[in-house]
């Protein structure tokens, strides 16, 4: 009897090992992301790759924790971060915990959260202060402070407050449930290791967040040099310091079909939507290991047709058509005009998605130099021997002529997003603002563009954009500059329906 028992024991302790082994190598094996029938809860919520968080075998790029982790940074850290993620402009939606522009994927047995496209391409816009925003998709996200979101989980992932004990107990208050697996993990190392993997990446990108490198601010981001420490492994402290100066504006992101062609990204560099995109994604966090191509297909799919936000409020129709007049006489050749918006090119618009001499436009140049011939090169060694396998990057002289396309929306103006309204930017350089405040949402109806004389609200603290700083220039791009008032404030009340 005591031999069946010990057989029988045998048996079934081996059994239960063969379904710890098999439950550790599914768990291991899994990559799924949460995936949306609807295509805007795509957009806004859905997977593009992003998710590699701590790997168990190295780090591959990611800048955010495992969701339990990033979930309680802000409770852990709160004198760091007041008023948490929103306070960065994150937008948040009711029933939702996570904010736009943040995906899950379940993957080695953790859930991952990771950056999409929404993240840049969300905006909010509000009638007065006391107003409810207006959720804009597709619209740049003009009130993100994206390096503080990065500095702020870099710092806080390596406070001592983070511990297993410190992210556990915070589950339940953050409505965050975890595998066993992940329990496991937390037990036995996995703070330890993200600790590690986040030291590798703030030493990375350290040359870009100080060293004399004016700051991003709201609406605004470095492209190109995050991408040069993480894709490529360069050290950027060995780089020209100007060339560490590249922060400009998010683009819109509707309307991409007739656009397919034109020169795109702010310097015209690449002239295919589709490696822009999944460039953009690189940017995101993506790799080439992780890239999940069907999720950017289906944003690429949606964006191809998403029209421009129609203006929300009154236009004075008699003014618009005197300047609709005036604006073809000015812009029309190198921005199109309103039949853009069904994709209709002006016969006129010869020069729309090319590119402008620097020497001819005048903007500032720290972005356009920031991307150079070296980098396109490394671009096309990303995906070899691939389908995707980048083949249109390349060096420009100067910056592109972009449509206009729902500009009321796409404020501040100019590449590095240095002259806050319309207006403005139909002044002269020494009579545009010198100092302004971004990231208001209060829209400014009658210069067009957002309230900048504002310093905070409601707790979010707007960023000060001095034009002195370098990459910060506000010069240049001086058309119909000399018209009359009186005909500038035609061309700016036609241009809100553009």
């Amino acid at each position: 009897m005591r031999s069946i028992w010990w057989r029988t024991s045998a048996i079934a302790a081996g059994a239960l090992v063969l379904v710890l082994i098999l439950w550790v190598v599914i768990a291991l094996n899994t990559d799924r992301p949460v995936a949306y029938d609807d295509i805007t809860d795509q957009f806004k919520y859905g997977s593009i790759g992003s998710e590699p968080g701590v790997s168990l075998m190295r780090p591959v790029g990611g800048v955010l924790p495992p969701r339990s982790v990033f979930t309680a940074l802000p409770s852990i850290c709160p004198e760091k971060l007041p008023g948490g993620y929103a306070s960065l402009g994150f937008v948040f939606e009711k029933g939702h915990a996570l904010p736009i522009g943040v995906s899950q994927r379940r993957r080695l047995g953790i859930d991952h959260v990771g950056l999409n496209c929404a993240v840049c391409h969300t905006g909010t816009v509000r009638d007065s202060p006391d107003a409810e925003p207006r959720i804009v998709l597709g619209m740049p996200a003009h009130q993100l402070d994206l390096q503080r979101f990065v500095e702020f989980v870099l710092e806080c992932s390596l406070d001592n407050r983070v511990t297993a004990d410190a992210v556990r107990g915070r589950l339940e208050q953050n409505h965050v449930s975890i595998s066993l697996f992940e329990r496991a993990l937390l037990r036995f190392g996995l703070i330890d290791r993200l600790k590690l993997q986040t030291l590798e990446l703030r030493n990375r990108i350290a040359p870009i967040l100080g060293n004399g490198v004016p700051r991003w601010g709201r609406g605004r981001v470095d492209t190109f040099n995050p991408y040069k420490a993480i894709q490529f492994n360069w050290q950027l402290d060995r780089l020209p310091h100007d060339e560490l100066i590249g922060a400009s504006d998010f683009p819109s992101l509707w309307n991409q079909k007739p656009r397919e062609g034109m020169h795109l990204h702010w310097d015209g560099d690449n002239d295919s939507v589709d490696e822009r995109n999944l460039s953009a994604a690189l940017g995101a966090g993506v790799t080439p290991v992780t890239v999940d191509h069907a999720g950017i297909k289906r944003v690429r799919d949606w964006i191809w047709t998403l029209p421009p936000p129609k203006y929300p409020y009154a236009i004075d129709g008699a003014r618009a058509a005197r300047g609709a007049a005036l604006y073809r006489q000015h812009c029309v050749m190198c921005h199109a005009d309103e039949r853009f918006r069904d994709g209709v090119r002006a016969p006129e618009a010869t020069r729309v998605g090319l590119i402008e001499d620097i020497d001819r436009i005048g903007t500032d140049r720290h972005r356009l130099d920031s991307y150079t011939d070296v980098f396109a090169a490394n671009q096309y060694a990303l995906y070899p021997e691939s389908q995707y396998r980048f083949t249109h990057f390349r060096k420009t002289g100067g910056y592109a002529n972009h449509p206009l396309d729902g500009i009321w929306a796409r404020a501040p103006y100019l590449h590095n997003g240095s002259v806050p309204t319309l207006l403005d930017l139909l002044n002269p350089p020494g009579e545009r603002p010198k100092v302004f405040y971004r990231g208001n949402d209060v829209f400014d109806r009658e210069r067009v563009g957002f309230v900048s004389n504002v310093k905070e609200d409601r707790g979010r603290v707007f960023t000060e954009y001095d034009t002195s700083a370098p990459g910060n220039g506000n010069g240049g791009h001086e058309y119909a500059t000399s018209l009359p008032l009186v005909d500038k404030l035609a061309i700016v009340e036609y241009m809100k329906g553009l």
